[in-house]
């Protein structure tokens, strides 16, 4: 039986080419060069443009979670996504894959009609395709899962993003997925402390294990696992931002948690 991430693939490699059947790669190609103009480079330059003492937030919106189940169903995407905004986030992150995390292309699509702020168009890439479809729909960064991509498959999609002055975060659990992730190419790379093979299985220390391979002028991310500003305080000085979902989709209020961690000071690194 294939772990959960290579369902996903699958899964994600059939949709793409039914997509591709419905606007074929020229359509979309045109839609991404001509779809809500963004500013070249905006996710990793808001990144890196923080302040060097501070964490930077990718808060997340996600009506659901593989490992935690549904986590708000009826959540306005918009209305989260300026909370999010309004507590100091720094980019936000929007699911769009449909069957697992319960996003959308049009909830990526609204909340960039509401904000201002870098957008990373969260989802298991597989093909270029997929790319020039968060492009089009405003996105600023996709999100790249080393384990689901080879060598030259992720050099390539990092490429492409760049190209349509995207930013790639590219992200990895295992510690040689990670080393790949470093290597292709890309200014932003993440360490998920979840386990996309088993989504249940989550190492909070996975970050602490993989930081010093991060090239010094890549921005680190940490990803998942991340519930508290306590949490947040922990992490090596190292890390230069994190990104918060099931927390902030949990909260009565996510303003806090975002606010809190964003206010931490910490160590600035060589």
């Amino acid at each position: 039986m294939s772990d959960f991430l290579e369902q996903v693939v699958a899964e994600r490699r059939a949709d793409v080419a039914a997509a591709r059947a419905a606007v074929p790669d020229d359509e979309i190609h045109a839609q991404a060069r001509v779809g809500p103009l963004r500013p070249f480079d905006q996710f990793h330059q808001a990144l890196r443009h923080r302040h060097p003492s501070s964490l930077a937030v990718i808060a997340e919106v996600k009506r659901i979670s593989p490992a935690a189940g549904v986590l708000a169903a009826n959540v306005d995407p918009v209305g989260q996504a300026l909370r999010y905004v309004a507590a100091g986030a720094t980019a936000i992150s929007v699911l769009i894959e449909r069957r697992h995390w319960g996003g959308s292309l049009a909830d990526l699509v609204a909340i960039r009609a509401a904000v201002d702020v870098p957008l990373l168009a969260k989802d298991v890439i597989v093909d270029a395709y997929q790319i020039y479809e968060a492009r089009a729909a405003g996105a600023d960064a996709v999100l790249l899962i080393a384990e689901a991509l080879d060598d030259q498959e992720l050099r390539r999609l990092v490429s492409t993003a760049k190209g349509l002055g995207m930013s790639a975060l590219v992200e990895a659990h295992e510690a040689s997925a990670f080393g790949r992730a470093v290597l292709s190419g890309a200014s932003v790379v993440g360490v998920n402390a979840r386990n996309l093979r088993k989504p249940s299985d989550i190492d909070v220390g996975r970050v602490r294990q993989l930081h010093t391979f991060a090239h010094l002028d890549q921005i680190l991310v940490a990803e998942s696992g991340i519930t508290s500003v306590d949490d947040a305080r922990m992490l090596p000085a190292r890390v230069d931002a994190v990104l918060i979902g099931t927390a902030l989709m949990r909260a009565d209020d996510p303003g806090p948690l975002i606010h809190g961690v964003a206010s931490l000071k910490r160590a600035v690194h060589a």
